[in-house]
């Protein structure tokens, strides 16, 4: 099987801007949050059983899952967010599973924004976390979702911080500077796993 690297960062880190230049590069990428909505697609037994959990109010008028009536339902709310990750987590892992098998190349690249807190990067070959200090960081969301300080704040507040994503790290991208010195550095990265797994 194709060697998967587990790739992660936190909230505007740039993490998929390096999985955007990764693909440019023939790397088959596996997205968790692309796949997260493909298990809750309209008619999905995800999506029935998310409806079972929360009541048909996180439905939207064509049937599909109304996102923001979720959000709202476990921000804030341990229980209801464990129980959605239950019915949603299992669901990704196995068509990640099954997307990662079908992969050829050097290796695949699973993006997942919650590796560590998930404790996936225990499953992949390697993992990169793409790191960047938290004043930028903040900036950089506020500029990118319209949110003020506080609300960011509490967003990055909701996932591992960023010593314990380092702490499982076999490379790291710093994404302090630009785009350019971005670019360069994913494509350093992506050259140094294609050695590894040449």
């Amino acid at each position: 099987m194709t060697p998967v690297v587990g790739l992660t960062g936190g909230i505007a880190s740039g993490k998929s801007t390096v999985s955007r230049i990764w693909r440019g590069l023939g790397v088959t990428i596996v997205d968790a949050d692309q796949l997260a909505r493909e298990v809750v697609a309209p008619d999905s037994d995800g999506l029935m059983a998310v409806v079972k959990q929360f009541g048909p109010q996180v439905l939207t008028s064509d049937g599909s899952m109304d996102r923001k009536a979720v959000g709202a339902l476990v921000f804030g709310d341990s229980e209801a967010r464990e129980a959605l990750n239950g019915i949603i987590h299992p669901r990704v892992a196995a068509l990640a599973q099954e997307r990662l098998s079908e992969a050829t190349g050097a290796f695949a690249v699973y993006d997942v924004p919650l590796l560590v807190e998930t404790e996936g990067y225990k499953t992949v070959d390697r993992t990169v976390v793409v790191a960047i200090d938290e004043a930028i960081q903040v900036a950089r969301a506020m500029e990118r979702d319209g949110l003020d300080e506080d609300a960011i704040k509490a967003r990055i507040a909701t996932q591992a911080p960023l010593y314990s994503k380092l702490g499982v790290a076999d490379l790291v991208i710093w994404n302090n500077g630009t785009l350019a010195e971005l670019e360069t550095a994913a494509r350093e990265t992506y050259e140094k796993l294609v050695r590894i797994y040449r």
